[in-house]
């Protein structure tokens, strides 16, 4: 399901150099995912010199499907590229929870007041980033040996002994980041949440809600509409870390084929290589995502459990609010930055992760609580508790 986006090759001279007088400022970004591709365009749009360095050979997003909150679709409007994603998604519809039955626990019947929720295709959210990005500021097959970052300046070295020198450097390398590694010395290593996912799109089924996430004793099923009527699922079980399966399909209808309907169907219809499998991690909170000329973001800055689908919103706000940030002074930008995004993200990721310990309980007593709770959950509580989520504009 991953879609390849092109082969840029890599420049042959020893040293990537910015010329100065064309532009006052240079930005080297490393990773070329959601976030990394935002900021390029955002800081683009705002007069930067950019290279984006990527250590894969080509641009291929792993995944199947992505939800776009409003949140999301603003920072996308501010990119410049909303239009051009809806064009490709469908608008998320109301929906709810339900047990492993099919017995509803929880359905909204309002439409969300602070915006709209788009469904679409993981690589093609990708393809539009990049296609809003110069081609020749993209560098691939390029892996990151090591940073300089001191006197207003930072420089990458690359693993051919390449360097690449600019003014500013943004992390955007995702959960295992190097330039985390490099510069945050002390970050604490990314944490297990204790479940895996598979994720899938398989063919046109009936449906009787857009959105519906059901819920067993350790176990949850989402299921989503995409544009081309293609439906795009996920699957996560509690299990060790590191756990594999010879074949995935089997353990997914060893799980879930008794489940209700379409769940069966859906598994009928797909095959393992329709499957991919992901441990979940999240990003213990970090005491800043900037030091001297370099800021995290993403993944790379807050990694956080898919629960609340906010990884990939959260990521497109950072790269519109580190550019608006750095329109003045870089050192006071960067402080701004940091500032402003720090507390929010890290909120939305605890968020995140205590409704997966929710969503996921598998005791005896918790799910029959689970349940119950939801059940008699207020929708316009529901709608309340994710208000400042979901209304985020930029400053």
């Amino acid at each position: 399901m991953a879609l390849a986006l092109g082969n840029l090759d890599p420049p042959s001279a020893p040293e990537i150099a910015y010329d100065r007088d064309l532009a006052e400022r240079n930005a080297v970004i490393v990773g070329a995912g959601i976030g990394g591709l935002a900021a390029a365009i955002a800081l683009h749009h705002r007069g930067w010199n950019i290279k984006v360095l990527e250590r894969a050979p080509a641009l291929r997003e792993v995944g199947a499907g992505i939800s776009l909150w409003p949140n999301a679709t603003r920072a996308l409007d501010l990119l410049g590229v909303g239009d051009q994603v809806r064009a490709f998604s469908t608008p998320e519809g109301p929906g709810g929870f339900r047990d492993h039955h099919g017995r509803w626990l929880f359905r909204s019947t309002l439409q969300t007041p602070y915006g709209e929720t788009l469904m679409l295709r993981r690589p093609t959210l990708l393809d539009i980033l990049r296609k809003a990005v110069p081609a020749n500021a993209i560098v691939l097959s390029t892996t990151v040996a090591s940073v300089e970052n001191s006197g207003g300046q930072v420089t990458v070295t690359h693993d051919d002994g390449v360097q690449t020198s600019a003014d500013l450097l943004v992390g955007a390398d995702g959960l295992h980041s190097t330039v985390r590694a490099a510069l945050w010395p002390h970050a604490k290593p990314p944490v297990y949440a204790g479940y895996t996912t598979w994720r899938l799109i398989a063919p046109p089924t009936d449906l009787d809600s857009d959105v519906t996430e059901s819920w067993g004793r350790g176990e949850r099923v989402g299921i989503f509409r995409l544009a081309d009527n293609a439906i795009y699922s996920y699957l996560t079980a509690k299990t060790p870390a590191g756990t594999t399966f010879p074949d995935n399909r089997a353990e997914l209808c060893r799980r879930f084929a008794h489940w209700h309907a379409p769940i069966p169907a859906i598994l009928n219809s797909v095959t393992n290589s329709d499957i991919l499998q992901h441990d979940i991690y999240r990003l213990p909170a970090l005491r800043t995502y900037v030091t001297g000329r370099a800021a995290l973001l993403g993944d790379a800055a807050h990694a956080m459990t898919p629960d609340l689908g906010q990884g990939g919103g959260t990521a497109l706000e950072d790269a519109v609010e580190l550019a608006e940030a750095l329109d003045g002074d870089i050192d006071d930008g960067l402080v701004l930055y940091n500032r402003r995004r720090r507390p929010r993200t890290q909120a939305i990721a605890r968020q995140s992760a205590t409704f997966g310990a929710f969503a996921q309980a598998s005791g005896p007593l918790t799910v029959p609580l689970r349940n119950t709770a939801t059940r008699l959950l207020p929708e316009r509580l529901f709608l309340r508790a994710n208000q400042s989520m979901l209304t985020w504009r930029s400053k």
